[in-house]
């Protein structure tokens, strides 16, 4: 008999939001249905899980949901496991409360991922087998941070200590890029924080990160370097253009055909 630790990690993506800061590219389209080369950007983040034989992934959904469904009807009719949860709250609400929606699925290891991050099959094989530990977070360096970036705080050991967008240059080793890998108790710790922090009315305001910054206190959370490999957040019109830039170089499964170039566009050389 297999047991469930044999299994692959389920996925949680955070699709729900439109992506203002995109408009008007966003008007009528959630940010996730936006198309990077040949595809949208959650088929790209889907297809590099299917990939690597992670194929029970769930989408939260909010904005132009019926959107969204469509798709992932058309393109993986055929994968029973591919599915959506709905949010309604998503227009009152940051992350977090996508998080609550979807914690049934949080009953085994799970990988989370926001819904505007792309990435190639490297990355994911990286956090997938970084060294074990409750909750693992993705994480890239670069010379210097900018206000919007999801900072972190590191200790000698590679602990994380602190995750949040308000460190000083000072405290900041690292970014967060928008892949978590729960383990073992990791996704019991995260589900309880998520329900508790939601019976206060102010936590409808919080990202998931905020749990994930409390959590490190309790030396559960570990970073996971994909320095050198292949990823993307789109949060700006600009973001896109250097997503079609890097994807546009991709064979179908998602690895990269001329490394040149990613070198290239990650060290802006």
């Amino acid at each position: 008999m297999t047991g469930s630790k044999e299994k692959k990690p389920k996925t949680i993506i955070l699709g729900a939001g439109q992506g203002r800061r995109l408009l008007p590219l966003t008007e009528n389209m959630p940010k996730c249905l936006l198309p990077v080369s040949d595809k949208s950007i959650i088929e790209r983040q889907i297809d590099a899980l299917l990939a690597a034989g992670i194929d029970e992934i769930t989408v939260v959904t909010g904005f132009q949901s019926n959107l969204v469904e469509a798709q992932l009807q058309r393109r993986y009719a055929n994968h029973a496991q591919v599915g959506t949860i709905f949010n309604p709250f998503f227009e009152v609400a940051d992350n977090l409360a996508s998080c609550w929606i979807a914690r049934s699925v949080m009953d085994r290891d799970f990988l989370l991922l926001n819904g505007d991050t792309i990435f190639d099959e490297a990355v994911l094989a990286q956090v997938l087998n970084s060294d074990p530990a409750p909750i693992t977070l993705g994480v890239d360096y670069k010379s210097a941070y900018d206000a919007d970036d999801m900072k972190v705080q590191l200790d000698e050991r590679g602990w994380v200590k602190h995750v949040s967008k308000t460190l000083s240059a000072a405290q900041t080793d690292a970014e967060s890029i928008g892949l978590i890998f729960f383990r073992d108790r990791g996704p019991q710790l995260f589900r309880s924080a998520v329900e508790n922090a939601l019976r206060h009315q102010a936590a409808l305001k919080f990202w998931y990160l905020n749990i994930i910054d409390g959590l490190a206190d309790k030396q559960v959370v570990k970073a996971c370097s994909v320095s050198g490999h292949v990823w993307c957040e789109i949060d700006f019109a600009a973001d896109l253009a250097r997503a079609e830039a890097l994807f546009s170089g991709t064979e179908r499964d998602g690895t990269l055909r001329n490394p040149s170039v990613q070198a290239e566009l990650i060290t802006g050389e």
